[in-house]
């Protein structure tokens, strides 16, 4: 089984998408897999703001799309999976969401008001929101139009009999409040989706309110249009075991995946689910192509450049960070939690709160599933703020599910949207569910990690490239060669600075590596992604108060990748350098990651080169045709070369894709392969079977050292053929005979 992910838009409707299943299907993916589909924000380009769950989008094609659609994929073979969002709703232009206009109209005494997450008792009885700005005279640009309460474009309900008098009167007699956007930190009295104002949190676990949000999904179901379902951060979920019971049911057999990001060795709770959307898996594939021996050079030059001393342990800074979101963006959903202690706003207790939910090693706990991780957590808090021994031992044993799903949150915004920006030695290891300070794996640990995949995880989806990676496959393929070539790094790194340096030496280390991993780039995409990855990082700028003038040096440095002829040169040599190797690394890590234990799933346009930044890069409009016309020359007998086009990451993408769906009982078990020689080390392969692909690691090695030489492969008695050549190979065969056309090789069994 395997998944081809599409990403559903305004841009790219269904009817669009209906026009890729011959290229999918023709690709080998058994699965299409959509982004949501439910009645979003107009012209959201992601979907995960739903504000009418009853329809299908009209800006994606509606409903007769979706059936069109569905009707077209089973015709062809090809299931459908769904990512469905039960944690939040979009409620940025309230009018357009009736639930929550409803809330806003009445309040408590609306029918939806237990739809949503709410303090009523912390807001006095009204629904607090963060739209205003920062004057205090704010409130005298209120205005009452056609029956509505206005604030510039933004339009509120007036409750009825509240009418009358200056629009602050009005406004002072309504079920919500309007605050100054600033205040959000620490005053607002509802769940959102991490710190995003705009997505409210909805309590599905309540029967009632699961069944209204997901009726229109029952139908799917019921109608046959979908095969699986898969669901966006049931972390944020206050029961996610009892909520995937009861979707377990609505699903009637289907399959079901949960964007659970598991960190180390945490296991999974047993839900009944098939696994998780394979962030888990990411760094594995990854990290088995890093050079050890570049982790000593790029240390020291990290440490050289990080004037904050943050580069030299991961796990410090992880709890700086943490804590500082607990303390800010999130410190309203961490005073919540003391709250419903029964301790007001007992100031001691949500530093103890706060300390606890900053150690915590995993995402949430599922008590008493998990216990563990919350002990490991109350051990080191204790450690670390003796002063708080008091407040922890008042939080014994109270901790309950409005503190679980408050540290997932603290979490993604801490760890993922902040300290991956701030640890930049290698930033291709900087990724969802990955631990950036393990460098680099041996393919021993490897096989080890994969064999337990295969043992607990076998259905869990494996991945690359998401929506939400912070650069897709092919861009951390070529960065993961400066680990071979350090000393070249450095210096083209030196070079730069002292031309365009913008004092941050940190977050430059970051952008060139960026930069040179996604080359070549449009100036456009290179000077967003700089500017969101520098208020991300949150140190020399941010979102909530921006340096202009720091932006501004950041932005002339980005410029001069463009414009500058020295800069220019020093990108363009770099880039020419890692080419090669980065184009080995990332035939090796897709055919590993496709053939690989789990069910494989590819992101829109990976089949070829995939060099995007972070979202919303990697939602760019991807060239079907193109690919799909690559794979009709392929087929007809084209062996293309490992060139810029990416017809070689085609051929190997669909013969793999093909040869899972083709041939099951040949990915039945999974077994190491080695190869003995001098070069061995730079083999990574595995057995699966019948299928057995290997792939070059560490190509620059290699290549240092003459080429695989005399190393050999015992690839047994019976013959195989190689998919992506056609050549056929047995008994011990010279590693050099079997890569001579592609740096890997997709063998099976006669």
């Amino acid at each position: 089984m395997s998944t081809y992910r599409l990403q559903i838009s305004p841009a790219f409707t269904l009817r669009d998408a209906a026009q890729v299943l011959d290229h999918v299907q023709r690709l080998g993916a058994e699965w299409v897999y959509l982004s949501p589909l439910l009645q979003a924000e107009p012209g959201s380009m992601h979907g995960y703001d739903v504000v009418d769950p009853h329809r299908v989008d009209e800006g994606r094609g509606g409903a007769a799309a979706l059936h069109e659609f569905c009707d077209a994929a089973h015709s062809r073979g090809l299931k459908v999976l769904v990512d469905i969002v039960p944690n939040h709703m979009g409620v940025a232009t309230p009018a357009l969401n009736a639930w929550w206009w409803d809330v806003l109209a009445h309040g408590q005494e609306s029918r939806y008001a237990s739809y949503f997450d709410i303090d009523w008792p912390f807001g006095d009885g009204r629904l607090r929101l963060p739209v205003l700005g920062d004057s205090p005279d704010e409130l005298d640009a209120l205005t009452v139009e056609g029956g509505e309460l206005r604030y510039y474009d933004h339009r509120f309900p007036i409750a009825p009999g509240t009418e009358g008098g200056s629009p602050r009167d009005v406004h002072d007699r309504q079920h919500y409040e309007l605050v100054s956007w600033r205040r959000a930190d620490a005053e607002l009295n509802y769940r959102r989706f991490f710190a995003v104002n705009t997505l409210a949190g909805l309590r599905v676990e309540d029967a009632r309110v699961f069944e209204d949000t997901h009726r229109e999904i029952r139908r799917w179901v019921d109608e046959g249009l979908v095969d699986g379902l898969r669901v966006d951060h049931p972390d944020g979920l206050r029961e996610p075991g009892g909520y995937l019971e009861r979707l377990a049911e609505l699903a009637q057999g289907r399959p079901v995946w949960v964007e659970k990001i598991l960190e180390g060795d945490e296991v999974m709770p047993d839900w009944p689910t098939q696994g998780t959307t394979g962030y888990d898996a990411l760094g594995i594939f990854d990290r088995v192509f890093v050079d050890p021996t570049g982790e000593e050079p790029l240390t020291a030059l990290a440490v050289e450049l990080d004037e904050r001393d943050e580069t030299q342990d991961w796990q410090a800074l992880v709890h700086r960070r943490k804590r500082a979101v607990a303390d800010g963006i999130l410190r309203s959903e961490v005073l919540r939690v003391v709250r419903e202690l029964g301790e007001g706003t007992d100031a001691e207790l949500a530093d103890a709160v706060a300390e606890l939910a900053a150690w915590l090693p995993v995402y949430r706990t599922y008590l008493p599933f998990g216990r563990e991780h919350l002990e490991e957590a109350v051990a080191a808090a204790r450690d670390s703020r003796p002063d708080l021994a008091e407040a922890f031992d008042a939080l014994e044993g109270r901790l309950g599910h409005r503190f679980e799903q408050t540290t997932g949150a603290i979490m993604a915004k801490g760890v993922e949207d902040n300290a991956f920006y701030r640890y930049t030695r290698l930033v291709s290891l900087t990724e969802v569910g990955g631990d950036p300070s393990e460098f680099a794996l041996s393919p021993e640990e490897f096989h080890r990690r994969q064999a337990d995949r295969a043992r607990r995880l076998p259905e869990s989806l494996t991945t690359l490239s998401t929506h939400d990676t912070k650069r897709s496959e092919d861009t951390r393929a070529r960065i993961n060669v400066l680990a071979e070539v350090p000393d070249r790094w450095e210096r083209f790194l030196r070079t730069v600075r002292e031309r365009v340096g913008f004092g941050d030496g940190s977050l430059e280390s970051l952008l060139w590596q960026s930069v040179v991993g996604a080359w070549p780039a449009s100036r456009e995409r290179l000077q967003a992604y700089a500017l969101k990855a520098a208020r991300e990082a949150g140190a020399s700028t941010g979102w909530t108060d921006p340096d202009e003038s720091f932006e501004a040096a950041m932005a002339a440095a980005i410029d001069a990748a463009f414009d500058d002829e020295r800069v220019r040169a020093e990108v363009e040599a770099l880039s020419a350098l890692i080419d090669e190797p980065g184009a080995s690394n990332g035939l090796g890590v897709k055919l590993l990651q496709l053939l690989a234990p789990g069910v494989p799933d590819v992101y829109q346009g990976s089949e070829r080169w995939e060099r995007s930044l972070v979202d919303p890069d990697n939602r760019r409009p991807v060239e079907f045709d193109a690919a799909a016309g690559l794979l009709a020359h392929i087929d007809e007998g084209w062996q293309p070369d490992v060139d810029s086009s990416g017809a070689a990451k085609v051929l190997v993408t669909s013969r793999a894709l093909r040869l899972r769906r083709d041939r099951p009982e040949l990915f039945t078990t999974y077994r190491p392969v080695y190869a003995d020689g001098p070069r061995g080390g730079h083999l990574i392969g595995f057995d699966r079977g019948g299928a057995i692909a290997l792939a070059t690691r560490l190509p620059v090695g290699l290549a240092e050292a003459g080429g695989w030489g005399p190393t050999v492969i015992d690839l047994g008695d019976d013959t195989v053929r190689d998919e992506l050549t056609g050549r056929e190979h047995r008994g011990r065969t010279p590693v050099a005979d079997v890569l001579d056309r592609y740096p890997v090789a997709l063998l099976v069994r006669r």
